[in-house]
């Protein structure tokens, strides 16, 4: 079976660093569409991580950041629908869920963390 493209909001195995090339010339866009795909992510979580990987790099973003964005547009437009619905699971039950990755960063060694929290079976944060 043949891979559909741009099935995962970025590419699998690539790490991006803050030297990756030349800079994009357009910096002030590239910090609007990651302010815009970062509040996106309320009601997409799926593209959360992939925003917070590009959302590194705003102070001096070059062009392979500029095209990991692209990537996450691509994806977006290719997955329309897939947003949180909420529904009335006649419940109101809270529940979280945390992850971690200690010294995951290949740039850094800092470590990333997630979570992820219910109410009544709706994800809220």
């Amino acid at each position: 079976m043949e891979a559909k493209p741009y099935s995962t909001p970025m590419i699998p195995n690539v790490h991006l660093t803050k030297d990756d090339g030349d800079p994009f010339d357009n910096p002030e866009r590239h910090k609007r569409l990651v302010g815009k795909l970062n509040y996106l992510t309320v009601t997409r979580p799926d593209i959360a991580y992939a925003v917070s990987i590009v959302s590194q790099f705003m102070s001096a973003p070059t062009v392979k950041h500029w095209a990991a964005l692209e990537q996450i547009l691509c994806y977006l437009k290719r997955a329309p629908g897939l947003g949180i619905l909420y529904t009335n699971h006649r419940h109101a039950q809270i529940e979280c869920f945390t992850d971690a990755d200690w010294a995951g960063s290949k740039a850094d060694r800092r470590s990333t963390t997630g979570f992820c929290v219910f109410v009544g079976g709706n994800l809220v944060s």
